[in-house]
């Protein structure tokens, strides 16, 4: 795919992939100063770093952006992306996924916690200064219909196999799945999407560049012919623990609803799905073995009261999908060559045991159903292939 012409005039192009790169992820105060006089505005003032008098950047924003702000790689940085087909995507930009990341601001203004690890609501839930994508899937679509799968990289057979068929299943369905590319859960949500040619974004923690982990290159080259690759971070930067927890408020925000495979006491999976919560977005978690260190982190958010159990990708439907639509029916039940019976054939078929002959005056004693129905019940029992009589005692028919 090639890089379309943006309908955002270059300026601000070129203002918000300086911006990006100048600061680290998430720059709450940049994001600000951007917000209250422009892009352009803002990234000229960054470079002077004027800190006093007319012009100046305030006391935070000069924190932000003192290591990197002479860095200017934007022209360079534009260059590549639109050799790898890929798009800077800004809030000038009609692609923008205003409704998906306006929850971010409103959440970075809440004081409080997210539980279980104690991390504040408003600890890094800035929204992006700008995304970097490739792919034809566009970013408008979020976060309606998208589900993120996160959960453990070391997952068990369990999680994998969960992952990748609730994967394929979602997408089947027409939804798209929203992960993070990484081993484990992450990776077998993708492959299960793209095995149904269904729609799958990877949120990466790195630039648009790079495949993390290396061996990932292939999944991520699939993804982005098929979906859509994204990232906050400009081309060239490298995945460092920090950035796949600054992350993680992507995969949530960019979703309607974050399914929790497998989590350990402490994960990102964990760490997503409270942002999420945050959000007011659906969570859900696949619950597992209570003796599995894997599960955890399910188990834990499943105390919750705004966490739901997943128990199949119906339930998962039925909580991203418009009040009324979606609605998972009731799991089948086994049936019974009985069901359908009224209560005194059953109560008569019941009473014959499975390998013995009773008469009609037995059966009548041991059912305790009155003597003068019992042979009628029995004729009918006989016509529907239940029982059988051999020298006037009634037997089971097998089957």
């Amino acid at each position: 795919m090639t890089g379309a012409a943006s309908p955002v005039a270059r300026e601000v192009l070129l203002a918000r992939a300086y911006l990006s790169r100048v600061a680290e992820p998430p720059a709450s105060a940049l994001a600000a100063l951007v917000e209250e006089i422009g892009p352009v505005e803002a990234a000229h003032r960054v470079r002077e770093g004027t800190v006093h008098g007319p012009g100046a950047i305030p006391p935070a924003v000069a924190g932000e952006t003192a290591a990197r702000r002479a860095t200017d790689r934007a022209e360079a940085d534009l260059a590549l992306l639109a050799t790898r087909g890929g798009r800077l995507v800004v809030p000038e930009d009609p692609e923008w996924p205003a409704m998906a990341l306006a929850g971010l601001g409103v959440a970075a203004g809440v004081d409080g916690t997210l539980g279980l690890e104690g991390a504040s609501v408003r600890d890094g839930l800035a929204v992006p200064l700008a995304l970097w994508a490739r792919g034809p899937l566009r970013l408008t679509e979020a976060p309606r219909g998208w589900v993120a799968m996160v959960g453990a990289r070391a997952a068990s057979d369990y999680g994998l196999w969960v992952a990748r068929d609730w994967g394929a299943d979602l997408a089947d369905r027409g939804k798209t799945v929203v992960s993070g590319a990484a081993l484990g859960v992450d990776g077998a949500a993708h492959r299960g999407a793209l095995a149904v040619e269904g729609r799958t974004v990877a949120v990466l923690a790195c630039g648009i560049d790079r495949a993390y982990p290396p061996t990932h290159a292939t999944l991520l080259d699939h993804v982005g012919r098929r979906g859509l690759v994204v990232t906050e971070y400009p081309p060239g930067a490298t995945p460092a623990r920090h950035r796949f927890l600054v992350r993680n408020r992507l995969v949530a925000a960019l979703s309607a609803g974050t399914v929790v495979v497998e989590a350990g006491a402490r994960s990102g999976a964990t760490r997503t799905a409270l942002v999420a919560e945050a959000l007011g977005r659906a969570v859900m978690v696949v619950p597992g073995p209570v003796t599995s260190a894997l599960s955890v982190g399910c188990h834990e958010l499943a105390q919750r009261p705004e966490v739901t159990v997943a128990g199949r990708v119906a339930h998962v439907v039925e909580r991203v999908s418009e009040v009324g639509d979606g609605l998972a029916a009731p799991p089948g039940s086994p049936t019974r060559r009985t069901d359908g019976l009224d209560p005194d054939a059953l109560r008569v078929h019941e009473a014959l045991p499975l390998h013995a002959a009773r008469t009609a005056v037995r059966l009548a004693h041991d059912s305790g159903v009155d003597p003068t129905v019992v042979a009628t019940l029995l004729s009918d029992l006989e016509a529907c292939g239940l029982v059988g009589q051999e020298g006037g005692r009634w037997r089971r028919r097998p089957g």
